[in-house]
């Protein structure tokens, strides 16, 4: 126990050191760090003001280790949470690792699959395909002579992520007590999340069920291949699935012969399937993870990140397009408001206005003339803007979208997207109100309908009732009512403690003038002091200022090529980073 805690805290020393290196010290500065580590830290004085810069963010994870570049390539898929500059440098967080010794490897797979490397394949690579810092590649041949490739995980590394979870949690508290908020999702939600994901990844079998719920889902579509899981030569730390034979995405351009734009059209009908026939979509296709096979079909691997959405969640998805394309504003605003868990009462107005002047610069481009904020990344934008809390898998779904609107730009920019993908829409909203549909939808909105019909007459007639009984009550909740309600009762509390104080003084003074034993007058006395200094900076001590992050971070979308720009357009996004294992 003791050998952890001395390990934690030079960890966390680590933390601190590279965060002040990165520009980043203020905010360890103002923290309660200084009282565990020490003058290692410096004091707020002794460093320039916070100036969050994403460049910065990303080294500083990538100095930090596995842990750190999992919560960014985490960061980097949640463009409802940071801004189009930092998503786009997050994404070039490089998760390589050196590779792992084959002896090593062997005997990490013999230790999960109860047997020498030799009875269960016939044949392993000693070079591995891809290292990253939570697993490693390796092509091998079954016994039965088919292709192969296996994911063994590293050794320990359950327990360093949770170590540094740990650490994270603690910062993320320390960060709250510093920072204003820049959104709806503090540190810690944050942190909470990063613990599910990295254990799902850390999880084979959850790997694996992605892998054969989205091949089942892909059955009969020979433009899309999805490896099989060999559950026989798999573990919670071992994985082996089928060797797909193809070229990576990034490695298809002009000039390669290739059809272009047929490799394009199999990409977007293939999102438009996994989004509203399968409702199961890959939540990271970035070309190292899409492979190109012959006669332009596409290969997808790695699934630990994986996204579903219900029959319900897609047709509200369905119904926003609609919405879109058809320019209302007011539709758009009610559905990304009923879609999401507005953390206060939203200006509809405002909000409306918001989006018809996205709309307005928006619609009736075509993908290759409008750059690289686009409509979807503008909406989540202005949906946390307002205090919108998207759901995960809609925020998932953004970027995954995001990724292949990238894709298609580079392949083939002249193709129309909605062209491709409106019929698929259009089939969901005709099998919403088919009578023969299997799951029902018409059937159960005309229950629902009746159900309204018959409660309503009876419940008005109810309000009335207590109504004129005097029943009803009406509760009226203000925030500077309570806000006030709050100051009172802080007034009361200095009250009583300037009144103990006054008291002590007084019986003090009384003590120490007339008793023969004047040493618990003086105590009195000191009690007194005490109490009314308390009372005093209560009163008047400045509350606890915290960094601003939005006027670092701001938000803002960039405007399509032929309107104005509302601000300088990002940076060109960096180059896809390598798959990972």
């Amino acid at each position: 126990m003791l050998r952890e805690a001395f390990q934690d805290l030079n960890r966390l020393r680590q933390i601190a050191a590279a965060a002040v290196r990165h520009g980043f010290g203020a905010y360890i500065a103002r923290s309660r760090l200084r009282e565990v580590l020490g003058k290692e830290v410096p004091a707020e004085g002794e460093l320039p003001p916070a100036d969050p810069n994403p460049h910065q963010f990303r080294l500083l994870l990538g100095e930090l280790g596995p842990t750190f570049i999992k919560l960014g390539q985490l960061l980097s898929t949640r463009p409802d949470l940071l801004p189009a500059n930092w998503i786009e440098e997050l994404e070039a967080l490089q998760d390589d690792c050196p590779p792992l010794p084959v002896a090593e490897v062997r005997r990490l797979i013999e230790a999960s699959l109860g047997a020498p490397v030799e009875t269960r394949f016939a044949a392993l690579d000693p070079c591995p395909l891809a290292s990253a810092s939570i697993a490693q590649v390796h092509r091998a041949r079954t016994h039965a002579g088919e292709e192969v490739v296996v994911k063994v995980q590293r050794p320990h590394i359950r327990e360093r992520i949770d170590a540094d979870l740990a650490l994270l949690r603690y910062l993320a508290r320390l960060l709250e007590a510093v920072v204003e908020e820049t959104g709806i999702s503090t540190p810690t939600a944050i942190v909470e999340e990063f613990d599910r994901a990295v254990h799902e990844e850390l999880d084979f079998e959850n790997e694996a069920r992605n892998a054969r719920a989205m091949r089942e889902a892909a059955a009969g579509r020979d433009s899309v291949v999805i490896p099989r899981v060999h559950d026989e030569l798999s573990t919670p730390v071992v994985l082996t699935l089928d060797f797909i034979d193809g070229v990576k995405l990034n490695e298809v351009g002009p000039g390669s012969g290739h059809d272009l734009e047929k490799l394009a059209r199999t990409i977007i009908e293939a999102a438009f399937r996994q989004l509203f026939d399968d409702g199961l979509f890959h939540g990271d296709p970035h070309p190292g993870n899409v492979l190109v096979l012959p006669g332009e079909r596409i290969g997808l691997i790695d699934f630990g990140l994986v996204g579903r959405l219900s029959r319900v969640q897609q047709e509200a998805l369905v119904t926003l397009i609609l919405a879109v394309a058809l320019r209302d504003p007011a539709a758009v605003a009610r559905l990304l408001n009923k879609l999401g868990a507005p953390d206060s009462r939203i200006p509809f107005s405002e909000f409306s206005g918001d989006i018809a002047g996205i709309l307005d610069r928006y619609l009736g481009l075509k993908l290759g003339e409008i750059r690289t904020s686009s409509l979807l990344r503008d909406l989540l934008d202005l949906a946390v803007r307002h205090r919108i809390q998207v759901p995960r898998e809609y925020a998932l779904l953004a970027k995954a979208s995001m990724t292949i609107e990238g894709i298609i730009r580079r392949l083939y920019p002249g193709l129309d997207v909605l062209e491709v993908g409106l019929p698929y829409a259009r089939e969901l909203m005709l099998a919403r109100f088919n009578p023969q549909d299997a799951s029902g939808v018409l059937m159960k909105s005309l229950l629902k309908l009746q159900g309204l019909a018959e409660d309503v007459p009876s419940q008005v007639s109810q309000i009335l009732a207590d109504l004129e009984r005097g029943k009803l009550q009406v509760k009226v909740r203000s925030d500077e009512v309570e806000a006030l309600g709050r100051r009172l009762s802080a007034v009361g509390v200095l009250l009583f403690i300037g009144l103990i104080a006054a008291a002590l003084l007084v019986g003090g003074l009384v003590i120490v003038a007339t008793s023969p034993r004047p040493a618990v007058g003086v105590a009195s006395l000191a009690a007194g002091l005490v109490l009314a200094g308390a009372a005093l900076l209560m009163h008047w001590a400045p509350p606890i200022r915290k960094i601003g992050l939005r006027r670092f971070i701001p938000r803002g979308s960039t405007a399509p090529s032929g309107s104005p720009a509302t601000r300088a357009p990002p940076p060109p996004p960096p180059s896809s980073p390598a798959p990972t294992a």
